[in-house]
This record gives C-alpha cells, structure tokens and sequence, in this order.
C-alpha cells in the first residue's frame, strides 16, 4: 500500500476512535486491522487451507 494511502488511513482510523481511547486502544485497532488486510492477501494468493482440513489436523469436532 503506498505511503499516502497508509497515511490516509491511519487517519481515519484515529478519527473512528472514541475521545477517551488509550494508547492500548490505538494498537489494538492498528493489529487488528493488519491482522485482517494479511489474511485477505493470503487468502487473494492462496495461502489459506480449509477449516475442515485444520480441525481435522488438531482433532476438533464439527
């Protein structure tokens, strides 16, 4: 993502957040969101396997 749409974005992202937000807050939104934009870029290049195949390696129901 380019320097100026991160920019952008972490903008918003502190603009979303309540008057009364900590520094904990802030990080929490920051890794949550990073978490989320990984995952979909995994997911675009198919790095993601099935839940089915990962409850079966960990023996979980359902």
């Amino acid at each position: 993502m380019p320097a100026t749409m991160i920019r952008e974005k972490a903008h918003e992202l502190v603009d979303k957040l309540p008057e009364t937000a900590t520094w904990d807050d802030l990080m929490h939104e920051i890794y949550v969101r990073e978490a989320i934009e990984r995952g979909l870029a995994d997911s675009k290049t198919g790095k993601t396997k099935d839940v089915a195949e990962i409850r079966k390696k960990y023996g979980l129901s359902k």
